[in-house]
């Protein structure tokens, strides 16, 4: 038995380098992940879906919508204030590459 190494690949071949690494926070990747078979979803919705406080989702929001991949639309339905979440083209995209990194590396 020796002690040489595999050859390593190409820097950078490994799926990992796909992953976005906004979405490896687990409340991040939970509210992309909601949003992504919708169109728009509001605020209140997506908070019980993910199971997280409002002041949690708004920071993740935030963070998400700093990035230019979710979009926030305020608006009101009646009297009440109300905030939509949507992703956006470059949100959905992203989230479909780490999606495919993700099965990438599970698949081996």
């Amino acid at each position: 038995m020796t002690d040489e190494k595999a050859p390593a690949g190409p820097r950078g071949s490994h799926p990992r380098h796909a992953l976005a690494p906004l979405l490896n926070a687990p409340v991040r990747l939970s509210v992309v992940a909601a949003l992504a078979p919708l169109e728009k979803a509001e605020f209140g919705f997506v908070r019980d879906l993910v199971e997280v406080t409002d002041s949690v989702l708004s920071k993740q929001v935030s963070a998400l919508e700093e990035a230019g991949w979710v979009a926030v639309h305020k608006g009101r339905v009646g009297r009440r204030p109300r905030t939509w979440l949507s992703l956006t083209a470059e949100g959905r995209s992203v989230y479909q590459r780490h999606l495919a990194a993700l099965r990438a590396i599970a698949e081996g």
